[in-house]
């Protein structure tokens, strides 16, 4: 996990049917989709013919010159930015996975986390295949190649059968682009158009993760990819199948509480209008005598306006965030208390003296980073520091593509809120309620959402990945 505490987003993909321009368009799209990954980018292209690929470590920007993108030119692409969540960072786990099968060349990115993949990858090594990287994204890619079915839309459907979890993905052959969510709508992915004009022959069809990336390259929001749907768009035009009927909905209410960035609608809905929707939830719910708001950016940043709007106290920027905090800085040898912290964080000397402070933030999960931020909140002169958390106690890891760390350290998972604040050093700390949550962010209207990382009840079959460890130790 990072120096920020934070969850980290799982991934982003996006992808871009007839433009002459498409290698640009996807290197746009990802660019709008940064902060779902920062790890490593790829985009794979067709001209039609043949598919060329490129994908390294680092920042869209920086993996993507005008130079390189001139030598992947194409009218179709898929791209894919990632953080690690299942199989670990290297080059050799960056997507789009692109392979030559027997129904053809073909690539794919994959936003989500497979519960079963092990269960298959197992039994598809037992049965001679190799795999080349430690990414679950592979095992789809196994299960198309060695499908019965004849032509790559009925492949990609028999395997999207097979597995089980949470994808949203984007695969591209020469001449198609596919998209299809799982059943169950656990992560986004929007559908969008460019219409034809005078420079563009036929409307550009594309795809991503979020609305915000169709914004940047001029494309008109039309619906989202429904769960258990695969949309084919090639030559014939655009088709639609459900490969599976949709399951019981359980979209992950996090995107809405922090991932997706605010200016995106996900799920059909508005991510800026749910979360001040929470901050205000939250000020109901947990009010505080306080002079003023203070957001801890950017994460807590809309909830705070919500909060400050509904409760009448007035909103501060009292924390700076310093936006250039690159991968490599040097670090004083002397240690320089609650250094990380303080790189990307500084307090606001002249707003927070002898003020009580509401801190408002999207979530605790280890306590250290909150902790730190509270000890510089007082250092600044604040004399009461009241934490208020947008969303409940995170008490169980993620098996749906966003990464979390294990149970054990959950700070929430093992201590009660009055041993959180205790241990961050607070006035106060409140956290809002799953009711309080849910019903800020629309439960019921569009979607339906998974909460399982605040309730420890998981909408598939799981199996703790623990438990599998100690029973295959113990055979022995």
């Amino acid at each position: 996990m990072h120096a920020s505490d934070k969850f980290r987003d799982e991934c982003g993909v996006v992808a871009i049917y007839a433009h002459p321009e498409a290698e640009t368009l996807a290197y746009l799209g990802l660019h709008a989709l940064q902060h779902r990954g920062q790890e490593s980018a790829g985009i794979v292209t067709s001209n039609g013919l043949a598919l060329n690929s490129h994908k390294s470590m680092g920042l869209v920007a920086d993996i993507f010159t005008e130079d390189m993108l001139s030598k992947i030119r194409g009218s179709l692409a898929i791209g894919h930015t990632r953080y690690s969540t299942a199989g670990d960072s290297s080059l050799l786990n960056a997507q789009p996975i692109m392979v030559q099968s027997n129904k053809g060349v073909m690539a794919l990115a994959h936003n989500g986390n497979l519960v079963n993949a092990h269960e298959i990858r197992s039994r598809l090594e037992s049965q001679g295949s190799i795999f080349q990287t430690n990414s679950d994204t592979e095992v789809i890619v196994h299960l198309i190649a060695l499908s019965k079915e004849h032509t790559l839309p009925e492949a990609m459907t028999d395997a999207l059968r097979r597995v089980e979890g949470a994808f949203s993905l984007v695969m591209i052959s020469p001449d198609r682009i596919f998209a299809a969510r799982d059943p169950r709508g656990f992560r986004p992915l929007s559908m969008g158009r460019i219409p034809a004009n005078s420079m563009l022959k036929q409307d550009t069809i594309v795809f991503a993760s979020e609305t915000c990336a169709f914004d940047l390259i001029g494309a008109k929001y039309e619906r989202e990819v429904k769960p258990g749907e695969l949309i084919v768009v090639g030559p014939e035009g655009i088709t639609s199948r459900s490969y599976a009927s949709a399951g019981p909905q359980s979209s992950c209410i996090f995107e809405h509480v922090y991932f997706s960035r605010p200016d995106s609608t996900v799920f059909g809905r508005a991510v800026q209008e749910s979360r001040e929707g929470l901050g205000r939830q939250l000020a109901r719910e947990a009010p505080a005598d306080a002079d003023i708001v203070v957001p801890v950016p950017d994460s807590g940043v809309t909830a705070a306006v919500g909060y400050a709007s509904e409760s009448g106290i007035p909103f501060r920027f009292g924390l700076i965030r310093n936006h250039y905090v690159g991968r490599t800085f040097i670090e004083p040898r002397q240690t320089v208390r609650d250094f990380g912290v303080k790189l990307k964080l500084n307090p606001v000397r002249s707003l927070l003296e002898g003020k009580r402070v509401v801190l408002i933030d999207d979530s605790i999960v280890r306590g250290t980073t909150s902790r730190k931020i509270v000890r510089m909140v007082r250092s600044a002169g604040a004399s009461e520091v009241h934490m208020r958390i947008s969303c409940p106690p995170t008490i169980s890891p993620c098996f749906y593509g966003v990464d979390t760390p294990s149970k054990k350290e959950l700070i929430a998972a093992n201590n009660t809120v009055e041993q959180i604040r205790e241990y961050i050093g607070a006035d106060s700390l409140s956290y809002l309620s799953l009711e309080g949550m849910k019903a800020a962010c629309g439960e019921g209207e569009k979607t339906t959402y998974c909460t399982a990382c605040y309730t420890g009840k998981y909408p598939t079959n799981w199996v703790d990945v623990e438990e599998i460890q100690a029973a295959v130790a113990t055979k022995n």
